[in-house]
């Protein structure tokens, strides 16, 4: 499913001009080597572009279109008029070698023999470079001497004569387009049926490599790839045992590489890479997705509005463009794996069926919130950050349970337990710190995983409540608020040190509170003599709730004690925002 929907997504996108068709392709390149008529160097030029990296402003290999680009894995293997300086110039930084000068044989042999006959200045000028060239002697060409250093570091080169590059010229480029129909990879063909196209045709052996995952190679991962005998089957070796056509291999890898330049389009999410697209490749419905997915304090009441006109099957209308809520969109999930790639999830279903399970999933988590807070909607990554350490150095969320939590909002299914238990495991960690996110998570799981029923209920404090963990979560506040008042400015208080026991086993910790508590009473009705009616009154009405102290309280019931605790004191707060 997923070569077939990149394959068709490449189609779109070349049917706009957006990508270049088969046998063409887009490379970084460096630098051009600048050549005579007679195929002599006259000079480097510079072919970066300058771009800002965060702060700073580098200097990045330009994106140009060249002759299709073999897929190395081992062995020799030369690019047409494209390539670096091992087989352009036979040259590596420390000068070269046996090794170095049979890749520069093999280059010199594929122009010969691409350009053998053809018109034209700029093939004169490529075939006569490649027969007079000596690698030997480019410590002594003053234009390579100059700019060693640069090409040598391993980014692409290209041939360039008079201000134009040798591909985009007539005669060279219909020489190629000529030429390629006649090769073979392996210098054998393998026909059969194309699992992506259904057609018989030519089998690709090798696939080309996708670049752009954050950890994965830099020079590209496979996303089919069979490196060893016990992943074959029935004698077919490589990628011959999942046979995808040439044409098809070339569709998914040139649809999957433009997607990752899309880095607007794109954002990571643990270790793995989120790519997305519309069937129809209409950029519009990417940037909304993210938008809806990662949505900014400054955006809030538009993606309200969004989700209350879906709940009334009104159009989706994002600025001035109307986007169809029928529209087949896809999203992949990408983590690297050495020279290969996993796929975490892939997920399809259209565009406003993914908006409307997204607009549950904020439903869910909707929470009353501190003052300061300046976001409604909490994105999906802000959501993963709740559950990582934040005095760590690597505050990456679990890799598998990042994925798997999108997954399940998409989809609209039940939350990775993990998620749940991260979160009980970050409160606990910090001595009972629920912050509003933590606190929308758990409220969220509850009703999506348990049916937790009267869930809707709880954005807020629920006075009416008698969920017995529930309850004890608003008695422990209580007493932490006596205790805060009965000694101000203390440093600790009980959620410090009981907070943890108080949630797991009620029984061996709430006594010891209670009594506590007649000590801090005293002190109030001595310091504060209206506070202690206020108090009293406040723990009689939660106390007539309780039936017993239970002995151990589930993961479920911890969530609920939690949210309990959670919500009173945000009622405190709210309390003394209002006088």
């Amino acid at each position: 499913m997923i070569l077939q929907a990149l394959t068709e997504y490449y189609e779109n996108l070349a049917n706009e001009g957006k990508v270049d068709r088969k046998g063409w392709c887009r490379a970084k390149v460096s630098y051009g080597i600048n050549l005579s008529k007679e195929g002599h160097i006259l000079g480097v030029i510079f072919l970066k572009t300058e771009e800002e990296s965060g702060k700073k402003k580098v200097w990045v290999p330009q994106q140009i279109k060249v002759p299709e680009m073999v897929t190395r894995s081992s062995g020799v293997s030369a690019n047409f008029l494209c390539d670096n300086s091992k087989y352009i110039l036979g040259i590596d930084a420390d000068g070269t070698n046996q090794r170095i000068l049979d890749c520069f044989k093999a280059a010199r042999k594929k122009h010969l023999s691409l350009l053998d006959g053809i018109e034209g200045k700029m093939a004169q000028a490529v075939r006569l470079f490649f027969e007079t060239w000596n690698p030997k002697e480019a410590f002594e060409c003053e234009e390579i001497r100059e700019n060693w250093e640069e090409i040598t570091e391993g980014g692409n080169l290209i041939f360039c004569m008079g201000g134009k590059y040798a591909q985009d010229d007539a005669f060279i480029a219909e020489a190629w387009e000529n030429a390629r129909n006649f090769s073979s990879e392996s210098g054998e063909e393998r026909i059969g049926i194309c699992l992506v196209t259904g057609k018989k045709e030519e089998i690709s052996r090798i696939h080309k490599t996708i670049k752009g995952v954050p950890g994965a190679q830099s020079s590209g991962a496979a996303l089919v790839s069979f490196n060893a005998p016990a992943f074959e089957s029935y004698g077919k070796e490589q990628s011959y045992n999942a046979p995808v056509g040439k044409y098809a291999e070339f569709a998914y890898t040139t649809a999957l590489n433009y997607l990752l330049n899309q880095r607007e389009y794109t954002f990571q999410l643990g270790d793995s890479m989120i790519l997305s697209w519309a069937q129809s490749a209409q950029t519009e419905y990417q940037a909304a997705f993210f938008e809806f997915a990662d949505p900014k304090p400054d955006n809030q009441e538009e993606i309200k509005e969004i989700f209350q006109n879906l709940k009334k099957d009104r159009t989706i209308q994002v600025g001035d463009i109307s986007l169809n809520p029928e529209q087949k969109f896809y999203i992949l999930s990408l983590a690297p794996n050495v020279a290969r790639l996993s796929v975490r999830f892939f997920y399809q279903d259209s565009f406003g069926n993914i908006l409307r399970n997204l607009s549950k999933h904020y439903e869910r988590m909707l929470i009353v919130k501190p003052s300061w807070a300046d976001k409604e909607y909490l994105g999906i990554r802000d959501m993963l950050w709740e559950t990582v350490n934040q005095n760590s150095k690597d505050k990456s969320p679990v890799p598998n349970m990042a994925a798997f939590v999108l997954q399940a909002i998409l989809s609209g299914s039940r939350y990775p337990a993990s998620l749940y238990t991260n979160v009980l495991v970050r409160i606990r960690a910090e001595q009972g710190r629920v912050t509003w996110g933590r606190a929308g998570i758990i409220k969220a799981y509850l009703i999506q995983n348990d049916h937790w029923k009267e869930g809707e209920n709880y954005m807020g404090l629920n006075e009416e409540s008698r969920e017995t963990a529930y309850v004890l979560g608003r008695l422990f506040s209580v007493l932490e608020s006596i205790q805060a008042e009965a000694n101000p400015g203390i440093k600790a208080t009980i959620r410090d040190r009981y907070f943890n026991s108080a949630c797991a086993a009620p029984a061996s910790v709430f006594p010891v509170l209670v009594k506590l508590k007649n000590n801090h009473i005293k002190k109030l009705e001595r310091d504060k003599g209206s506070a202690k009616p206020y108090y009293e009154k406040m723990l009689t009405e939660i106390m007539e709730k309780l039936d017993e102290y239970p002995k151990r309280l589930s993961l479920k019931e911890q969530g609920k004690f939690i949210l309990g605790y959670y919500h009173q004191v945000q009622k405190k707060y709210e309390k003394k925002e209002e006088k």
